[in-house]
């Protein structure tokens, strides 16, 4: 089983590219708890919340996990948790960091906030690029120092998703994500 995380700020593709990602290849998409969350609460999220809604994402990851699909793709994983419960409350629980790199992720694909619009979706709170930026260099940062599997996504929606599909054939054929097409 390869798996795969899209991660990066809000409105950068991930659940697009994911439902992209399962067409192309199959495998099974896990989408995003804290929508599933917000929607059925009918309310923000506040710090009391992000501990149930980190074990929740954990627990369908690891439902997912347990059928052993050929390819599991995450919309997203504890990383988001940690980074936006540092953003919104300027704290996190501390067993999130420790829970997210006790398991293993094939490839993380950090999608980049330049090159496409954000898309107001009723959920979404970060509409000023500069701060998407700060979030996509905050996962940037923690993924390099923690020496885990990366491939930036940049471009429009069209270069994002044909970037996407090679990354993850090569994925896929494991090859490394800077192997070039040849190797």
């Amino acid at each position: 089983m390869k798996v795969l995380v899209l991660t990066g700020p809000e409105s950068s593709g991930k659940s697009w590219l994911g439902a992209e990602i399962q067409a192309h290849f199959g495998g099974e998409l896990v989408g995003e708890y804290v929508r599933h969350f917000i929607d059925e609460q009918q309310r923000d999220t506040c710090y009391a919340d992000i501990a149930t809604i980190a074990t929740a994402q954990l627990a369908w990851e690891d439902a997912a996990r347990r059928r052993q699909p050929p390819l599991l793709i995450l919309d997203t994983h504890l990383l988001s948790n940690m980074l936006w419960s540092r953003v919104l409350f300027h704290d996190c629980p501390d067993w999130l960091e420790p829970a997210l790199l006790s398991r293993r992720y094939d490839l993380h694909l950090l999608l980049s906030p330049d090159g496409v619009p954000w898309i107001a979706d009723g959920q979404r709170s970060q509409p000023a690029l500069d701060d998407r930026r700060v979030f996509f260099e905050d996962s940037r940062r923690w993924l390099e120092q923690h020496r885990q599997p990366l491939q930036i996504i940049q471009g429009d929606w069209s270069g994002r998703r044909a970037t996407v599909l090679a990354a993850v054939q090569r994925l896929l054929d494991d090859k490394p994500a800077d192997c070039p097409t040849e190797c």
